[in-house]
């Protein structure tokens, strides 16, 4: 009988946001980076600790603003201050590297694997969605 209720119990439970996503070109398709999201005060964030193109490996951020110009793109906090509202992260930025552009952000679980990931300017229909991947 316990067996059954702790087995229901995790079953029901949301999965975390927390670990290491690999980021999925959504023009392409391929695996672009590894991203590892975590939360802090109730916030989440996102730095990109891998690289997986070889052609983007020791690349810098030369488009990015203020204290991340000229910085490698490996370490970067890329997703900054979203915070949790029902099942979705939203009120919080994500920049694009490849361009130093920051957007507003939602982030979703697809399910317990894939994350819909979504950066937009003012309003969520302008805008794009990428899928991660758990690592």
């Amino acid at each position: 009988m316990i067996a059954t209720f702790l087995s229901l119990f995790f079953m029901f439970q949301s999965p975390t946001i927390e670990g290491t996503w690999v980021s999925i070109d959504d023009a392409t398709g391929q695996r672009k980076s590894e991203i590892n999201l975590y939360v802090e005060e109730g916030k989440l964030y996102g730095k990109i600790t891998r690289l997986l193109q070889e052609e983007d490996q020791g690349k810098s951020c030369v488009n990015c603003k203020g204290k991340d110009k000229n910085q490698p793109i490996e370490g970067l906090i890329i997703i900054k201050g979203l915070s949790k509202e029902g099942d979705e992260w939203t009120d919080g930025d994500i920049m694009d590297p490849a361009n130093g552009k920051s957007y507003d952000c939602t982030v979703s679980f697809s399910d317990n694997n894939t994350l819909k990931v979504r950066g937009y300017l003012g309003f969520s229909f302008l805008g794009r969605t990428q899928v991660w991947k758990r690592k």
